[in-house]
């Protein structure tokens, strides 16, 4: 396949859709939940420190990848290996990559679309008044109706496949030039609410006092997958971005604004979150249900509490659209790599990730009870291995390839940066961020 013709406009625009796709349910959904069972501070200290330690040099490493290939990420693998003399199996990278997005989406959609839901309900004031165990009833009523279920998560991947229908230029540029900054101002006013609430100041010493006893191998494996998950590294969406990307951006220094935007979503969110909860006096270990359970139940008893969680829950939906669409933009330019047109390669990937959607949904239901692997129906096994083992081993190899069997001449040209600073990338990559991965993997496997 000869390289591809689609850029981005500018340096913006590319890093606003690197940023689109790693800001979503990582930040929103899952940091703060992640964080709640995890120690607070000192899960966050362990994953600021993975974030600097293997997720931008990884991030460098993927996007460099596919800029100097300037094709699909398998073909540019292919091209790559072959340019290094190396074996034409690394060209396989890019589909476990596919797959591994493609598990990812299937559940973000089924997510995303309880978002819709509760996003309709707050609007509706349907929370107000309510106690815990009702609005908990109801979201297990929810989550046992797999035909409601279902119309939300086929709604969200419509959504999400017609833009990503429009290519680069006209589907995902336009539509992050405008949600992004959006997402970010409401995430700003909801953390401007969050320190008038009682709880606020808790909620910081909660987040930024560590207490290194909470500190296990699980919570290291858990640190490491969220910075691999939250940064969109691992799965090559960051490579076929990189081949779209500007000749002349700076990569490190794209690198380095993605990862900031990225943890400051975090961070605010997490305040946001937790300041709320704590001025309730609830527990911030809550899993999974945090969001859907707890917030309703704390917005509900603040002052114009239903316009809060309206506004929350709209954000949520932004964030998740914004980076399902970016997320699915890889298993396509895979497919379109194998020769299908745009058109017919979003068609093909939504209807497959549709599918394994409707496995997760029923996985609340029906099939609740049924284990497929580990002792874990399809939701809880597609929304557990993929982000947290398939993501830090695709790293690795990207890692891997970039920095050991990717000819010299060509790296440092795609990295964009001098002798000088390349050797001090590789040799992070080289020495930090690949040995520190095979530790914390072989930890959480033992």
């Amino acid at each position: 396949m000869n390289e591809t013709l689609e850029r981005w406009s500018s340096r913006r625009a590319f890093i606003l859709a690197v940023t689109g796709a790693a800001v979503g349910l990582g930040n929103i959904w899952r940091f703060p939940y992640i964080t709640g069972e995890n120690g607070g501070a000192a899960f966050l200290m362990l994953y600021v420190a993975f974030v600097v330690l293997l997720g931008v040099p990884v991030m460098m490493a993927e996007i460099l990848v596919g800029r100097a290939g300037r094709r699909s990420p398998m073909q540019s693998l292919a091209y790559l290996a072959s340019a290094a003399s190396a074996s034409g199996h690394w060209r396989w990278l890019g589909l476990f990559g596919a797959l591994t997005v493609f598990c990812i989406l299937s559940f973000y959609s089924v997510v995303s679309g309880w978002s819709i839901e509760f996003l309709s309900q707050s609007l509706r004031g349907e929370f107000v008044g309510r106690s815990a165990q009702e609005i908990g009833a109801g979201f297990d009523a929810f989550l046992a109706n797999p035909a409601r279920m279902a119309v939300n998560h086929s709604l969200f991947l419509l959504m999400t496949m017609l833009v990503v229908a429009g290519g680069v230029a006209k589907g995902l540029e336009r539509l992050n030039n405008v949600l992004m900054p959006l997402l970010y101002l409401l995430l700003l006013v909801l953390a401007g609410h969050a320190a008038t609430t009682s709880g606020f100041t808790t909620a910081l010493a909660w987040l930024f006092t560590p207490d290194l006893s909470a500190v296990s191998p699980m919570v290291l494996v858990h640190a490491m997958g969220h910075a691999f998950f939250t940064l969109a590294v691992g799965a090559c969406a960051l490579m076929a971005y990189g081949a779209y990307m500007p000749d002349q951006q700076s990569l490190p220094r794209a690198a380095a604004s993605v990862a900031v935007l990225d943890v400051g979503v975090a961070l605010l969110a997490g305040i946001a979150i937790f300041s709320v909860v704590f001025s309730q006096g609830m527990d911030p270990g809550q899993g999974p249900g945090l969001m859907f359970v707890t917030l309703p139940v704390a917005f509900a008893d603040l002052p114009f509490g239903a316009f809060w969680l309206s506004l929350f829950f709209l954000l949520l939906l932004l964030a998740t659209w914004t980076s399902s669409i970016n997320l699915a933009e890889p298993i396509v330019a895979t497919l379109q790599g194998w020769g299908l047109g745009r058109g017919r390669a979003t068609a093909v990937v939504g209807l497959a990730v549709w599918a394994l959607g409707l496995l997760s949904v029923l996985s609340f239901s029906t099939m609740a009870d049924v284990e497929v692997l580990f002792g874990m129906n399809v939701f809880a096994l597609v929304s557990t291995i993929p982000p947290e083992i398939f993501l830090p081993v695709g790293g690795l190899l990207i890692a891997i390839f970039a920095a050991w069997v990717m000819p010299e001449t060509i790296a440092r040209h795609a990295l964009g940066v001098g002798p000088g600073g390349f050797r001090l990338w590789r040799n992070l990559v080289r020495w930090v961020s690949i040995p520190l991965t095979l530790v914390v993997l072989g930890s959480g496997l033992l």
